[in-house]
């Protein structure tokens, strides 16, 4: 039996999304929630030229993010940690990444819409600086043929 190395043993680096790994990112990604993003809204961010950053320790995919640049703002579309990776500070790096990303760019806003349901991921966001500035009724699709609220929640880069 070979041994397999925690990812904490390997150095955590990022990679741009290439569709070779786009099948790793269906994987975490169906894993990770209730209703996942598609092949589809993958490659068709891709298409649009969003970015697309994967979090990488050796070849275990850690998480990843996508994103989308307007006009001096970015808006986060999906951040996603593995879930046996999750719980141990990867989303920050994640959001730390983003935010590095964004103020290259001159953003000076930050956007994202996460879940009213998704305490965890709510708190995470509000930790890093995020805060809430509005609901999307609706938003999400969710289970049964219901729809679940969006908080909307920004953060100022400057």
């Amino acid at each position: 039996m070979s041994a397999i190395l925690h990812p904490c043993a390997e150095e955590a680096r990022f990679e741009p999304l290439a569709l070779a790994r786009l099948d790793q990112v269906l994987h975490v990604e169906q894993q990770a929630y209730s209703h996942p993003w598609t092949r589809g809204n993958f490659t068709d961010a891709l298409a649009t030229g969003y970015e697309a950053q994967l979090l990488l320790a050796g070849d275990e995919l850690l998480g990843y993010f996508v994103a989308m640049q307007g006009v001096e703002e970015v808006h986060l579309l999906n951040l996603t940690v593995a879930p046996r990776h999750q719980r141990q500070g990867w989303a920050r790096v994640l959001l730390d990444a983003l935010a590095l990303w964004s103020r290259g760019r001159a953003a000076q806003w930050l956007w994202l819409e996460v879940r009213a349901s998704n305490e965890r991921a709510r708190g995470i966001y509000e930790a890093h600086g995020f805060r809430r500035v509005g609901e999307r009724k609706r938003y999400y699709p969710a289970a049964a043929g219901q729809r679940e609220d969006a908080i909307v929640m920004s953060l100022h880069l400057c």
